[in-house]
């Protein structure tokens, strides 16, 4: 298997710059090649998959533009027979500047720290793989939609997860309360937040409401107060895992599903759809994900990620990606801001 570098990553955005400047030209063949028949058919195709519609001719025309420099992408990083594949899913049609600005909405932790536990490792055995999926401790994949919530999420699946562990109970959690409630310790609903900021507002209201007493909207709305009284699971501290430390977060995974934070601005990653993604990403964190296990594959290392984008992202809604990295970092920063919650 090869691993995408940055070179490839420089050229492949030349690429896209000179499709979407050809699909925008004013000049018009008078007849359409076969290959452009094909892509707008398949664009075609993909429009009454996802059910997209655009205001008039004008929108429709650029967006099929942006499809087709995505697709061009995407059949050119397909064809280098990498350890992951790229799919034309619901976000074809965006440049990857729209993407970034929608759907990721994490801010890095404030210092200085202020833990609520101190890390221990422990001296309990650790698998060689574990996925808490098969333990029945991960809720179905969510969909944050347009809405920078990915934090809320994140740090509710690690609660959902640690809930499940202590009572046998998996209960699915209310993001909106969150959202709703959650700004006057820190974050900013759909437009940026942390996870630990999440942590902290379930140890002040003394729990979480679940998510069929307080359903998403994916917008922020006013805190209802009422609803946000009916607790359906407790924290009682957080921990945050030593940074640049894949062991530690190992160790911690083999116990329950953790929080992390991500750098998920690469196009590969806006478009991806199977395999382990050993491509190159940045490590400046705007993304926040669950992680639900780990394992090995074909001698390849990697953890188990649950996104918020929905199951027509990903594999049905998860991402394996590389563990192991000689970066200590960890791909995509995976590694750098890790927690999780604590029930005594």
């Amino acid at each position: 298997m090869k691993i995408a570098s940055s070179v490839t990553r420089n050229y492949m955005l030349a690429i896209v710059l000179v499709c979407i400047l050809c699909v925008c030209s004013d000049a018009r063949p008078e007849k359409p090649t076969e290959g452009a028949a094909v892509m707008k058919k398949r664009y075609k195709t993909w429009l009454k998959q996802h059910k997209k519609t655009y205001r008039g001719n004008e929108e429709w025309n650029m967006r099929f533009g942006i499809y087709q420099s995505n697709v061009r992408f995407i059949e050119f990083i397909n064809a280098q027979n990498l350890s992951y594949k790229l799919t034309d899913n619901q976000f074809a049609d965006m440049t990857n500047f729209e993407f970034q600005t929608t759907y990721l909405g994490y801010k890095s932790r404030e210092r200085p720290r202020n833990q609520q536990h101190s890390y221990e490792v422990g001296n309990y055995a650790i698998p060689s793989s574990r996925d808490w999926r098969k333990k029945g401790a991960v809720t179905k994949v969510k969909n944050q939609g347009a809405c920078g919530s990915c934090w809320a999420f994140s740090a509710l699946g690690a609660v959902e997860g640690l809930n499940k562990i202590k009572t046998g109970k998996l209960v699915s959690l209310s993001p909106q309360e969150i959202l709703d409630c959650n700004l006057g310790i820190g974050n900013q609903g759909c437009r940026s937040g942390y996870m630990e900021k999440a942590y902290e507002f379930a140890m002040l209201n003394g729990g979480i409401s679940s998510e069929e007493d307080y359903p998403y909207k994916g917008k922020q709305g006013m805190c209802n107060l009422i609803t946000a009284r009916k607790i359906a699971a407790r924290i009682t501290g957080y921990v945050r895992i030593p940074e640049r430390n894949e062991s530690a977060i190992r160790a911690a995974v083999a116990r329950q599903p953790i929080a992390v934070a991500i750098d998920a601005s690469a196009p590969e990653l806006q478009l991806y759809s199977s395999g382990i993604f050993t491509g190159s990403c940045g490590k400046k964190l705007n993304h926040g994900v669950l992680v639900v296990g780990y394992g090995v594959q074909n001698g390849v290392k990697y953890w188990i990620v649950k996104n918020s984008w929905g199951t027509g992202w990903g594999d049905k809604g998860y991402i394996k990606m590389r563990r192991g990295t000689s970066d200590k970092s960890g791909i995509c920063g995976i590694s750098m801001e890790a927690s999780y919650p604590v029930k005594k």
